[in-house]
């Protein structure tokens, strides 16, 4: 598995799966349903992706965010 995925990338990432949790269990915005679960989905997918430093989707499509390689 190569890297595809820059610094900026990832840390944006990790931000923005930091807040999705926050709505999902620091608020009533999302405490509850459906929205609750997806917003724990994508923030799983994102600190994952994150910390593998490799997204499934840019390799399909072809892009690297990286500097590497």
């Amino acid at each position: 598995m190569t890297i595809n995925m820059g610094k900026i990338d990832r840390g944006i990432r990790i931000a923005v799966a930091v807040v999705l949790l926050g709505l999902a269990f620091g608020t009533g915005f999302a405490a509850t349903g459906v929205l609750h679960w997806l917003f724990i989905a994508i923030a799983a997918v994102f600190l994952l992706t994150s910390v593998l430093g490799n997204c499934p989707l840019y390799s399909l499509i072809g892009i690297k965010t990286c500097r590497m390689n």
